[in-house]
């Protein structure tokens, strides 16, 4: 048993070994390699090191490690990527397993981090001696379950008022909405660049922050979703009012779980709330047609996550350090951060 290191420009080389750790994930798409090789092309730096240890009676962990100062190496963790890229078989023991990658590691190393980790991937250990973890986000999502009726009715007052108001309100003015899903692999393309054009019209423009067709966040959707849309596993979400584009959901379905990479709308539809009234069309729809059964949002929970839905859960970083001095000196002066 021991850990193997290769350049990120070899990642095909393990992405066999990370396919079988990922079965025991549930497949789940944001650590798929369809998902990972287009962060990687469009993301890395070409200094990252992709970690590979194989147990004898199971796949053991793999995932990308890139260093954040002299000291320390972290997941490798874009602004794109809601998850850091790390899988551990679930029947190995973490506390050993950071031990010996911390020592494996080239040169020396006080810190290991893991980014971003879900819960419901790797159970938030216990602290040690060496190890610590730390709040990152609390996330929400919907469960498609039982009837529409009881999912609505549960929802808060101003909620059903406000959907209400505003889709009366489009009545009144003469326009009607329309709720539109493309699927096929030509499509994605045109679907990036119509969302490009949405979300830059608003302030992530000013912020520099828009996705557009040519820039590299850009070209990173286009790929994902042309890579998922060929197994039948992506959709985008487009809301009209007549003809005019005013809400947008960028989103990958695998096994009835429908994950939201990306939502923008039109903010000059004030009056309003297209993104809510498209989300609402979204949820009425899987409670019609049994084709999803949750919805996954893996962004920090915002007030109006929580007019949706009350299942809310805490996403984590990892550290593991050299030694319990150096856990304790963390908290006080600041080692190069691994969040």
């Amino acid at each position: 048993m021991s850990w193997r290191f290769l350049p990120i420009s070899r990642f095909a080389q393990v992405a066999s070994a990370w396919r079988r750790l990922h079965r025991k994930f549930d497949e789940a798409p944001l650590l798929d390699p369809l998902f990972i090789t287009p962060l990687i092309e469009e993301f890395a730096t070409g200094r990252e090191l992709v970690v590979h240890f194989e147990a004898p009676s199971s796949p053991g962990a793999i995932g990308i490690l890139s260093r954040k100062g002299p000291l320390t190496w972290q997941t490798f963790q874009p602004a794109n990527a809601p998850l850091g890229l790390w899988m551990i078989d679930p029947e190995i023991e973490i506390y050993p397993l950071m031990g010996s990658l911390l020592s494996a590691l080239p040169g020396a190393v006080m810190l290991v981090g893991l980014s971003q980790v879900d819960p419901d991937h790797l159970a938030r250990p216990e602290p040690s001696k060496r190890l610590a973890t730390f709040d990152y986000i609390h996330t929400a999502r919907i469960e498609i379950a039982g009837s529409y009726e009881s999912y609505w009715a549960a929802r808060g007052k101003n909620l059903r008022h406000n959907m209400k108001r505003q889709r009366n309100r489009i009545a009144r003015e003469g326009r009607t909405t329309r709720l539109e899903m493309l699927c096929d692999p030509p499509q994605m393309r045109t679907a990036v660049a119509d969302y490009a054009r949405l979300e830059s019209s608003g302030w992530k423009e000013a912020a520099a922050s828009a996705v557009h067709p040519d820039n590299a966040q850009g070209r990173f959707y286009t790929k994902i979703l042309s890579n998922f849309a060929e197994g039948g596993e992506a959709v985008v979400y487009r809301f009209f009012y007549d003809d005019q584009l005013v809400a947008s959901d960028l989103c990958l379905l695998r096994g009835k779980v429908l994950t939201i990479l990306k939502t923008t709308h039109d903010e000059s539809q004030k009056g309003t709330s297209p993104a809510h009234l498209m989300r609402h069309e979204v949820i009425k729809n899987a409670f019609r047609t049994g084709e999803i059964e949750r919805i996954e949002f893996y962004g920090p929970a915002q007030d109006w996550h929580l007019r949706w839905t009350d299942d809310v859960r805490t996403m984590y970083h990892l550290n593991y350090y050299r030694s319990a001095p150096i856990l304790r000196l963390h908290g006080v002066v600041r080692l190069p951060d691994s969040r």
